[in-house]
């Protein structure tokens, strides 16, 4: 089952690098967080590029049969959560990104990497 989300993550990853996503991460936050077992973190260049990517990631899951539960922030286009239950995909313009670091409040995170 870990080994099926993680592998989830690492999709929800190479969708949102499809899309050009800047500076993606995979966070495992298992045991610090009942929100999620990993979050995947990326930049996007302009509120564009920034739905271009969250809608990618969205269309690219749902074809593998995984439909986001809840979806925020896509109309201002500056944080776009999407959330697929033990995976949410936090897609940032790169000033909220700094602003909020996500990084830094969940320092205790592992940061895996993004190969298979």
């Amino acid at each position: 089952m870990k080994e099926r989300v993680l592998e989830l993550a690492r999709f929800a990853a190479d969708a949102v690098a499809d899309k050009k996503a800047v500076d993606v991460v995979i966070l495992d936050i298992q045991g610090l967080s009942v929100i999620a077992d990993y979050f995947v973190i990326c930049s996007g260049n302009s509120n564009t590029q920034v739905q271009a990517i969250a809608k990618g990631v969205r269309e690219k899951l749902a074809k593998r049969g995984i439909h986001v539960k809840a979806m925020e922030g896509y109309d201002d286009a500056k944080w776009v959560l999407l959330d697929f239950g033990d995976v949410v995909v936090h897609v940032f313009r790169q000033e909220e990104r700094e602003f909020y670091n996500l990084e830094r409040v969940w320092a205790d995170a592992q940061q895996l990497s993004l190969a298979q």
